[in-house]
């Protein structure tokens, strides 16, 4: 038998309905079964988690069978208590499905600690722009009889001097004790 006669035979019809009927069966079949496992048109609203302790933000979640996922600490807000949340993804409101990683940043328990650098024998001019970049602010200036105009003699941090290789928290005061230009 030639092709041309079999594509038009009974048999080939008979067999392509047969063929197209399991295929609708099939992709019905499946169609059902997804809508059953994956809860088809069921949401869940993501609770607004954003200065919340962690177990708080737990329970929350458990409540709306969300799975909490910490991520790495943030740098420190202020404006929030320690180990709160100060961010979360997706976003408060968001409609997710049932079982799905919500993802916060907490606040860590404080700024993190930064070396301070050795500014001594430098002017005021580069001292201050050193700091500042680092996060720590200018406290209170002080001069004292030296030769040099403005070159830092000494730097104090809570009326104590600073030693090489000392850590302290970003947005720490500083005291700069500067020369004034007089011959001691």
């Amino acid at each position: 038998m030639s092709i041309i006669k079999f594509i038009v035979s009974k048999t080939f019809f008979k067999q392509l309905a047969l063929a197209i009927a399991a295929l609708a069966v099939c992709c019905f079949i499946l169609l059902r079964w997804l809508k059953a496992t994956t809860n088809h048109g069921e949401f869940k609203t993501v609770p607004n988690l954003t200065g919340k302790s962690v177990d708080v933000a737990k329970i929350q979640l458990d409540q709306s069978s969300l799975v909490m996922q910490i991520q790495d600490s943030a740098n420190f807000n202020p404006k929030y208590p320690k180990f709160s949340v100060i961010e979360q993804d997706p976003l408060p409101g968001a409609k997710v499905k049932e079982n799905r990683k919500i993802y916060i940043t907490l606040n860590p328990s404080g700024y993190r600690k930064v070396q301070v650098p050795n500014l001594r024998e430098r002017t005021l001019r580069q001292a201050k722009p050193n700091l500042e970049a680092l996060g720590f602010k200018i406290g209170n200036i002080k001069y004292i009889d030296n030769i040099g105009k403005d070159i830092v003699i000494d730097m104090l941090y809570n009326g104590k001097k600073i030693g090489n290789k000392t850590q302290l928290a970003k947005t720490s005061k500083i005291d700069l004790v500067l020369g004034n230009g007089n011959r001691p």
